[in-house]
């Protein structure tokens, strides 16, 4: 058996036992030539190969050890890059000589490192798929045919700056482009009026906690975020506030219920990694490698911790779901699980779902069992993923809400207050989201207090309020933000831009070319890095669109499609 880490071979070794051989290609084990020509176009797009020196090592050991063997089992990552291996592994034996009529080769896959897993898989050996072999070789022919078509004149009118490759640019490009929007943006000033409330004396909540409203209204007109432009409209509105009786016109109570997140795909994976660990792409990567090749735990054999980290797939197989919902139960109690099993599928543009997503191989091992097994870091990122994945078959999270509208005797001005309360806290039990958009923040309305969220509760239409101070507050509307690595990451998804497998290898490579730079997790593009993407729009404006990746990779992911549904 060929995997492609020594790591894993070691794992997979164990749990095979003497009867197989398993050795690692150590990832590619050739590439195109790096000369002009290497793809020609009108050879029918015939392409030129060369072997590393290290790979031709790693290739010898595959010879010798197929000496006698009745079967040669390429089991390479279960992604296109791992189709492709697979497909140059055979391609270079056959070419030796290596492979003669009495050794079957099949290829297997499989989603995690554990024993059952792999032994479940080889249960079911298929033949190389020459769909996702062809994808692979129209991606890297392209890739090269656009790379050495514009470096050449990159080199000559910008010396020192390399082309930085098809999905590259685009990331490139989308950096640059918001660094000038951010530039070019000129504040506005604008003010927000807001009023402490208090019931009157006669009433039963006299001397609790003040309400406090924001403008919402002004003559019959609802307010937007630049309605109010100017200190001198500010005070002039204090005043009429200050003059003014006001009485509750509506109070509106509700609920919020929001669903559980879904389980990690490796863009999603890559953009809480971020948010919530601090961690690059190319780190989380990282230690996402280590979990999915296999950890010693204690006197025990190695084992894989986690599914196959490079995925745009959200599903996940009915006996890891029913695992998870049971260990809900058990763990949370009833009420915490959901009704029925949860069934997520996949939304972003591009998607081939040919993986599960990402979860613990044994939800049941706890990360405090981990617990001076695993480093900081990897135990923290796998205390994310057992979270989220738990959480994805959990209750939805309840929120009670309270609006309150407050206005003058006259009609002419009304103020606002919101607020919130969770009513049932369900996935949050375990996993911790952001809760935007439950306090009716489109209309510019501050949350409240819970002291002032029981209060607002029990207010009755014509209750009669006292305006008390007035607070004017100047505000000037910002940039759009820079991106942070999670962020871009989401934006080239929602375009459709690159694979799961290509994410953090974009963000190293405009590093190491100085094309940009990361200061505080915030991405700013280096003066190279913009002359590259102004080059590229100005010369070669149809590469360096967005869309021209996005539709290309649409193109043949539908082909892609076509063909195995025929």
């Amino acid at each position: 058996m060929v995997v492609e880490s020594l790591t894993k071979a070691k794992v997979i070794q164990n749990y095979l036992g003497d009867m197989y051989e398993v050795l690692p290609s150590y990832g590619h084990v050739r590439d195109l030539a790096g000369r002009s020509r290497s793809v020609r176009p009108d050879d029918d797009f015939s392409m030129v190969w060369e072997v590393p020196a290290s790979a031709w090592t790693h290739l010898k050991s595959i010879k010798v050890a197929l000496s006698g063997v009745e079967n040669l089992i390429l089991a390479s990552d279960p992604d296109r890059e791992g189709e492709a291996i697979a497909w140059h592994i055979i391609e270079m034996l056959q070419q030796q000589d290596a492979l003669n009529e009495d050794i079957t080769v099949s290829r297997v896959v499989f989603h995690e490192i554990t024993e059952s897993s792999i032994k479940s898989a080889l249960q079911a050996p298929r033949e190389l798929d020459s769909n996702l072999v062809n994808a692979y070789l129209a991606r890297r022919a392209l890739d090269y045919l656009i790379g050495f078509s514009i470096s050449p004149l990159l080199w000559r009118k910008l010396p020192g700056c390399q082309s930085a490759g098809r999905v590259q640019s685009a990331a490139l490009g989308l950096i640059c482009d918001r660094e000038m929007e951010v530039e070019q943006f000129e504040p506005k000033e604008y003010w927000t009026v807001g009023v402490d409330f208090h019931v009157s004396q006669s009433h039963p909540l006299k001397n609790k906690t003040s309400i406090f409203s924001l403008l919402s209204h002004l003559d019959s007109r609802k307010l937007n975020q630049l309605s109010i432009s100017s200190i001198i409209e500010a005070e002039a509105i204090k005043e009429r506030i200050s003059s003014s009786q006001f009485k509750v016109l509506a109070v509106k109570m509700g609920k919020v219920t929001k669903n559980p997140p879904m389980p990690y795909i490796t863009s999603t994976l890559q953009q809480d990694s971020a948010s919530k660990l601090n961690f690059s792409t190319t780190y989380t990567m990282k230690l996402a490698q280590k979990l999915y090749e296999g950890i010693k735990l204690s006197d025990k054999e190695a084992t894989g911790l986690i599914t196959y980290m490079r995925t745009d797939g959200l599903n996940i197989s009915n006996e890891a779901a029913n695992d998870i919902h049971s260990f809900v139960k058990e763990r949370y109690g009833n009420k915490f699980a959901s009704k029925n099993l949860r069934k997520y599928f996949k939304k972003v543009k591009n998607a081939q779902e040919a993986h599960e997503a990402i979860r613990p191989t044994n939800i049941r091992r706890l990360p405090s069992s981990l617990n001076g097994i695993l480093d900081d870091d990897a135990l923290k990122l796998y205390t994310l993923i057992w979270a989220r994945t738990m959480a994805c078959q959990m209750e939805s999270l309840l929120i009670d809400t309270v609006q309150v509208d407050i206005g003058s005797m006259g009609g002419d001005l009304v103020l606002r207050s919101t607020g919130s309360k969770v009513g049932f806290p369900g996935y949050q039990a375990v996993y911790k989201d952001k809760e935007a958009g439950v306090n009716g923040n489109d209309d510019k309305v501050e949350d409240v207090t819970q002291a002032c969220f029981d209060v607002l509760r029990k207010l009755k239409v014509e209750d009669q309020l006292s305006s008390g101070e007035v607070e004017l507050r100047q505000h000037h509307t910002r940039p759009p933000p820079r991106y942070s690595e999670g962020s871009l990451v989401k934006k080239l998804e929602e375009l459709g831009i690159g694979r799961p497998s290509t994410y953090a290898s974009i963000m190293k490579v405009l590093q190491d070319r100085n094309y940009m730079t990361v200061k505080n997790r915030v991405l700013f593009p280096e003066f190279r890095g913009r002359m590259v993407s102004i080059f590229l729009s100005h010369h070669f404006a149809e590469v360096a669109d967005y869309s021209f990746t996005a539709d290309m990779e649409n193109e043949i992911h539908n082909m892609l499609g076509e063909s195995v549904k025929h």
